[in-house]
């Protein structure tokens, strides 16, 4: 027993390792979680002091966790036993297919990732590309909102930077968790994505098995009353304008809703929009093809960022011009269904007119419809004749005058060669007229009874 047994050295190593690792997930890694559990906890608790909206236990919970509520879910297991019957394969293949599904789609939440990096990220960046402006519109209407209820913000996309934008200007109200799609899912950055609260969607799939679990996750993250932020348009507008909503996130949660025996729903219209959208020639382009597929790679991305930041440094770059956030009306799901019933097409329709009610006219965006109503070149006198009416229809902060408004708005499209000046006035760029057009239509819908105004003064 007590007798020398010689070893060779590879293994005398290996069965260290297997002895430091088993002792690791059974005596250290344990304590671990357990202390990195409760400091989370103790963040956690410090944040809700703070927050409008306490940051819900079911965001909270651990990934694994969810992932087995979720595939165990009976409304999941009716959706496995017919998948397996219409595409004629054994349930445990079509339950792996669902497991899949689920492990693709919940995230897994860290409050120090969020808190700590991604609100101070999302605010450093914003700032440093734009000057921003946050119309809170009916504050105490938001801050009435039922402490019970689920909040969704409902919000135009104009931008990749909405993400950014949103996050920072609501990280005193609640922790957002996203729906993504297929663009994020890139290692590593999926996994800071999904550590901030986010959840992946694959936008065009068709899989019924799919979307039966993706509504499922959705449709429980809202009875957890977990605050979440949509895009109804499903993706970028193309042309400018706040698109019609798709419909199948908001079904997701109308069809599980009960008005009766479920906390309320409540949706917040949020629009954006920006003196100059990064992505605007992509999308234009994109556009004038008439197909959804932008010809821009990561590498010109990169390229793209890393010129602007070492034109900061050495000074010979500025700011995008201004970037507006407007808050809307909110509207209570329990109280729609009381007086349209379960209209899900009314729904879509009530939250898009809210939200182009609240998006902000910008200076840029507002000269660049006075120029396309007018038409020959003209002067920078005649610019603010034109302007000073659409002003008065719809105020903004970003502009104080008539006459400031478009000597700020011409440096930005002088520089962008959307327009020239010369000694007959101001002209639109032929090159850059989709360009001209697309932030004309993002405030075209305000400034519908000023027109003749615009066109009398050209008169």
């Amino acid at each position: 027993m007590f007798r020398t047994v010689e070893l060779p050295i590879w293994l005398l190593v290996l069965i260290v390792l297997f002895a430091a690792v088993t002792f690791a997930s059974h005596f250290l890694f344990p304590s671990v979680r357990w202390f990195l559990r409760r400091r989370m906890e103790r963040v956690v608790s410090r944040l809700n002091e703070r927050l409008e909206r306490p940051i819900q236990p079911f965001k909270l919970a651990k990934r694994h966790d969810m992932i087995q509520r979720l595939i165990y879910d009976p409304k999941i297991a009716e959706a496995i036993s017919h998948h397996a019957r219409e595409e004629d394969v054994p349930e445990a293949v079509a339950f792996e297919r669902a497991r899949r599904y689920a492990r693709e789609i919940v995230p897994s939440f860290s409050a120090s990732l969020y808190f700590g990096f991604a609100i101070k990220f999302a605010r450093w960046l914003s700032r440093k590309l734009y000057i921003v402006h946050l119309d809170d519109g009916d504050d105490a209407a938001l801050r009435a909102i039922d402490s019970e209820a689920t909040v969704v913000f409902v919000m135009n996309h104009r931008s990749n930077m909405d993400y950014m934008l949103v996050t920072y200007l609501v990280a005193d109200r609640s922790a957002l968790s996203y729906a993504v799609g297929e663009w994020a899912r890139v290692w590593p950055l999926s996994r800071v994505i999904r550590a901030m609260g986010a959840f992946f969607i694959r936008r065009k799939s068709r899989n019924v098995l799919y979307r039966r679990v993706l509504a499922r996750y959705v449709q429980l993250a809202t009875k957890g009353g977990v605050t979440q932020a949509v895009f109804p348009e499903g993706g970028l507008s193309l042309d400018g304008t706040v698109g019609p909503s798709k419909l199948g996130f908001l079904s997701y949660i109308l069809s599980d809703f009960d008005a009766k025996t479920d906390k309320d729903v409540v949706f917040v219209p949020v629009a954006l929009n920006y003196d100059r959208v990064i992505e605007d020639r992509v999308l234009t382009e994109a556009a004038r093809r008439g197909e959804r597929k932008f010809r821009a790679s990561v590498i010109v991305g990169i390229w793209f960022a890393l010129r602007y930041t070492f034109r900061r440094i050495i000074r010979t770059a500025v700011r995008f011009g201004h970037a507006g956030v407007g808050f809307g009306a909110p509207l209570s799901l329990t109280e729609f269904q009381r007086e349209h019933g379960r209209d899900l097409e009314a729904v879509g329709e009530a939250l898009r007119a809210r939200v182009r009610d609240v998006v902000p006219a910008l200076p840029v965006s507002t000269l660049c419809y006075a120029l396309e109503q007018l038409t020959g070149p003209v002067s920078r006198g005649d610019l603010s004749l034109a302007v000073a009416p659409l002003i008065a229809a719809h105020p903004h902060p970003s502009m104080a005058d008539a006459a400031t408004t478009v000597d700020e708005a011409m440096g930005t499209l002088l520089t962008r060669r959307i327009v020239t000046e010369g000694p007959q006035g101001v002209a639109v760029n032929p090159e850059s007229r989709a360009l001209l057009e697309y932030y004309a239509r993002s405030v075209a819908h305000h400034f519908a009874d000023a027109a003749y105004t615009v066109q009398s003064q050209q008169t």
